[in-house]
């Protein structure tokens, strides 16, 4: 499909929707959550991650084919989690004594690496870690709250037995 800007890129055009896609699917268990980060934090880390590796390969393509540089992507990635690190760091709450947030942060954090497997042209990586990150977002979280409700009730237990000892 040629236009004004040249011919349509659907390669492109694909990897940033599964980006958002993938993305998406790993914020829906946020969303469902009610946390601040959901569906459409999580896509737009995802995409923003993707944008940066393609639009960084295309122009480093452009300029090694006209003999001025070589591409590294491991700037770009570098690039990415930096910037990731202070958006999460701006997520997480430190409410004494508890911190709030550092989940979110690390599941944005993932979003960003997805993003950047899919800019890279790694889709299996990508689509494994989307699974991943929802199966530790969604199925570790009820086996957490067994574990520490169990805990708790033991703790509660424990208390009752020891009042009234000296």
């Amino acid at each position: 499909m040629e236009n004004f800007f040249g011919t349509f890129p659907s390669q492109t055009f694909l990897q940033l929707l599964l980006a958002v896609l993938l993305g998406a699917f790993v914020g829906l268990e946020r969303e469902l959550r009610r946390k601040e980060a959901g569906m459409r934090t999580y896509a737009l880390v995802s995409l923003g991650a993707a944008l940066f590796v393609v639009v960084a390969a295309q122009v480093m393509e452009q300029f090694s084919a006209m003999g001025y540089t070589t591409f590294d992507p491991t700037r770009i990635l570098q690039a990415v989690a930096m910037g990731i690190g202070f958006l999460g760091t701006g997520i997480i709450i430190f409410r004494d004594p508890y911190v709030a947030g550092a989940t979110t942060a690390a599941g944005v954090w993932v979003a960003a690496g997805i993003g950047a497997a899919v800019g890279f042209q790694l889709y299996w990586i990508a689509v494994i870690a989307s699974f991943l990150a929802l199966f530790v977002l969604a199925s570790l979280r009820k086996a957490e709250e067994q574990w520490i409700r169990k805990r708790q009730e033991q703790d509660g237990e424990q208390k009752k037995s020891t009042r009234g000892q000296i």
